[in-house]
């Protein structure tokens, strides 16, 4: 690959285009807001100039609602020999592209399931998409060149591609992406309206389960009108899940001793399914989950401490994992949770105290 057109310079754009330049590519940069385009350029994503003559491959990284309008324009001026889109939807977009008269044969859908709860060109990073899965939705009607051109862009972008039937990838991400967006905004919807005592005692539960709820409302009405059959469905789904557990805790609110031995069921079967899904949750590397002991140390605010307690761990002869952070309320410390091999856990734990460091159980 040796020239692409991005159009949209948001932060999947961007993002694309800064690792394809990074990589050699020549990027031209396209959107209807010259301030993001600019942006997009001054990192260093691409040029403003319009290609002289049609580029390997186009990319359209422009809101679902959007996608089939974008890559119709961009195939009638012929602008490039291959077309592809970013979109987090797949099937609409191209049964909208077909009805459009759209050259299937030259167009690939795909969706990188990578981003951030921000958004724009400021966000894009190179390194956005490194080792994440790269969803890519072939028809018969595919060009193998056009697939080939879409593989080697996955393959500069770092990431890892995943084929798939568009309709699969729908229903696929309304439950693992779109359902927990909203899912996460209805929780954090119960913070606007809380008292400041309760919220003031928030923890890193909260803080965890309420994150993708900061990510911009105007993006996900764009993707939730996508997609919205998938959505509704497991919504339902939940919403009947919610009913039983909501009588199961009254329940157990109950003076009778049987209607509370019910309660208490419930909430834990509950429970029980949730420890069974969360395993399915792929782990480190996409592999399979694996368990870690946490060796859990108090630190404080300041500079260079997080780098001297891995530079500390290694010394231990320990890999880390994974690691989180807790932060204490009104205190400038906190805890840092290192998540190691269990056999490792007892060896860091002891190397830590040997160097000064509080360990907390």
């Amino acid at each position: 690959m040796r020239s692409a057109l991005v159009l949209g310079t948001g932060l999947i754009g961007t993002s694309i285009a800064l690792a394809l330049s990074g990589r050699g590519v020549r990027v031209h940069l396209a959107d209807r807001d010259p301030d993001q385009r600019r942006t997009a350029a001054a990192l260093g994503a691409g040029t403003e100039e319009p290609p002289e003559g049609p580029v390997d491959l186009a990319v359209a990284a422009v809101p679902p609602a959007h996608v089939a309008a974008a890559l119709g324009g961009l195939q009638a001026r012929g602008a490039a020999r291959g077309y592809m889109d970013v979109a987090s939807v797949k099937g609409g977009p191209r049964r909208e592209l077909t009805a459009a008269g759209g050259d299937l044969r030259a167009y690939l859908g795909t969706h990188p399931m990578a981003g951030r709860e921000r958004s724009g060109p400021l966000a894009a990073t190179a390194d956005l998409f490194e080792g994440r899965p790269w969803v890519l939705t072939p028809t018969p009607e595919t060009d193998t060149e056009v697939l080939n051109q879409v593989l080697e862009l996955v393959s500069l972008c770092r990431a890892v591609p995943v084929v798939m039937d568009a309709d699969a990838h729908d229903r696929a991400v309304g439950l693992v992406s779109h359902t927990p967006q909203l899912v996460s905004s209805l929780l954090a919807a119960r913070l606007a309206s809380a008292e400041e005592t309760a919220v003031r005692l928030s923890g890193q539960g909260i803080r965890d389960v309420t994150r993708i709820a900061a990510s911009d409302a105007g993006m996900w009405i764009d993707i939730l009108s996508a997609n919205p059959g998938p959505v509704a469905d497991i919504l339902s789904e939940f919403a009947v899940d919610l009913d039983e557990t909501v009588r199961a805790l009254r329940a157990l609110e109950s003076a009778d001793e049987v209607k509370r031995a019910e309660g208490a069921a419930g909430v834990e079967g509950v429970l029980r399914r949730g420890n069974a899904g969360r395993e399915r949750v792929p782990g480190k590397h996409g592999a399979a989950p694996a368990a870690y002991e946490t060796v859990a140390v108090l630190i404080s605010d300041r500079p260079g401490e997080l780098a001297r307690i891995f530079a500390d761990a290694g010394r231990a002869g320990v890999n880390v994992e994974d690691v989180r952070i807790e932060h204490a309320t009104g205190r400038q410390a906190g805890l840092v949770q290192l998540m190691v091999q269990p056999a490792s856990a007892p060896v860091l734990t002891a190397s830590l105290r040997e160097r000064g460091w509080s360990i907390r159980q």
